[in-house]
């Protein structure tokens, strides 16, 4: 299966390796969806995140051991999200280690209240979608943001939930190895970032990687405050960092470089923002904000603003609904049809059904093609192969690695529905 060019180049982001960032800092990249990074003080060891399969931590942790036997005295996780919290009791090794949080840590796919009232089939089901789990590797080529061909072994099974919580921004000892913890909200609120001053240092957690940032997950989540987001890349930038080490992708160095990546990816953010608010403020119906919405030169050429995770359509909706909610000011969507009475009076206009499928198959587009099979499909008729066969050829002209891994997934599901395996 063909892959657009852009996304399989992304892979090089993510090639296995461990990386050395300063004396006694090491980051592990390409070993899971999320990078691991150990950082060595006198007697021991500090590791910040810990993956989301408790294989690539025990992958990583014998790279790690040949680096140094020094005991792990420590546990740092700059955010909740699984990808990053799932290793801990293989990182621990069966002792009692602190783990260390912010007071806001609360993830949404480990250790989830079954009591709330919440969708959380739904959410499992658009996970799985989202990273293409249960695709082979020749289908699901890139996270993004992490390899597609990675372990899955224990995935979620190493959680453990922490037990040093920070409330303040201060000053931790690791060791012999002066941090400073952070809080810095982005794609999560719980954010921590970890500032080493004496090496100039940043772990950023997820509030920057080498794509357009995921300002929406299309697996369904909380609205991601983009001002607070792009308050805390202002926060990252005037620390002066000479070296950024991700959550995700590789390292950057030097100051200068450092400095535009971050501060770029905030101009970016805002641009989404003001595009969007202008817009709406002009009474422009959302899906045309979401189809015209682009970045401005020189934005649009930087190579670490391309959207392999992200994308700026999904973030101009997410922006609109966080900030206004559903209701886009049009009165006709105070009110709607039936998915099925939308189809019937669609199929009425064609001429009937019949007409409808031939237009659906005839057509050189192929969103209206898609959303011509949902209309069919809700009446009934025969379209699920064309639309798995339309999200197959989308797939392979899709740039960002979500909507190509739920094009594949989708259509391995419809498939799968009539019997077409």
């Amino acid at each position: 299966m063909t892959a657009h060019p852009a996304l399989v180049a992304q892979g090089e982001q993510t090639k296995k390796e461990i990386i050395a960032l300063a004396p006694g800092m090491w980051m592990a990249v390409g070993y899971a969806a999320s990078n691991v990074h150990m950082i060595e003080g006198k007697n021991s060891v500090t590791i910040i995140d810990t993956t989301e399969t408790t294989q690539a931590a025990e992958n990583i942790l014998a790279e790690f051991r040949k680096l140094t036997d020094k005991p792990i005295g420590k546990i740092i996780l700059t955010h909740s999200h699984r990808d990053h919290i799932s290793g801990a009791t293989v990182f621990s090794e069966g002792k009692s280690v602190p783990i260390v949080a912010s007071h806001l840590f609360q993830s949404d796919l480990v250790d989830v209240d079954e009591t709330l009232i919440a969708p959380n089939k739904m959410l499992m089901r658009r996970t799985f979608m989202q990273f293409g789990i249960g695709l082979r590797d020749d289908q699901r080529i890139s996270l993004g943001v992490g390899p597609g061909d990675r372990p899955m072994k224990g995935m979620g099974a190493g959680f453990i939930a922490p037990n040093e919580i920070i409330y303040e921004d201060g000053m931790m000892d690791l060791d012999g190895v002066e941090v400073q913890l952070i809080h810095a909200p982005g794609e999560t609120d719980d954010h921590l970032i970890v500032w080493v001053p004496k090496h100039k240092v940043l772990f950023c957690g997820d509030n920057w990687y080498h794509a357009f940032p995921n300002l929406y997950a299309i697996r369904g989540t909380a609205y991601r405050d983009f001002q607070k987001w792009a308050d805390s890349l202002t926060l990252m930038a005037e620390l002066k960092p000479e070296v950024l080490s991700a959550g995700h992708t590789r390292p950057v160095f030097g100051a200068e470089q450092v400095n535009e990546v971050i501060t770029t990816t905030r101009d970016a953010i805002l641009h989404v923002m003001r595009y969007t608010a202008d817009g709406m403020d002009k009474g422009v119906p959302m899906d045309d904000i979401c189809a015209t919405i682009t970045l401005p030169e020189p934005l649009a050429s930087k190579p670490w603003l391309q959207e392999f995770y992200g994308k700026l359509a999904w973030s101009a909706r997410a922006f609109a609904t966080g900030t206004l909610g559903w209701y886009d000011g049009n009165p006709t969507n105070l009110a709607c049809l039936s998915v099925r009475d939308r189809a019937e009076k669609m199929a009425a206009l064609c001429g009937g059904v019949d007409n409808l499928m031939k237009a659906a198959e005839q057509s050189e587009d192929a969103q209206w093609c898609l959303e011509l099979c949902d209309h069919l499909i809700a009446l009934g008729a025969p379209a699920e192969m064309l639309k798995a066969q339309t999200m197959e050829k989308l797939s392979e002209h899709e740039i960002n690695a979500t909507a190509r891994n739920s094009y594949i997934w989708a259509a391995e599901e419809l498939r799968k529905s009539q019997g077409d395996t």
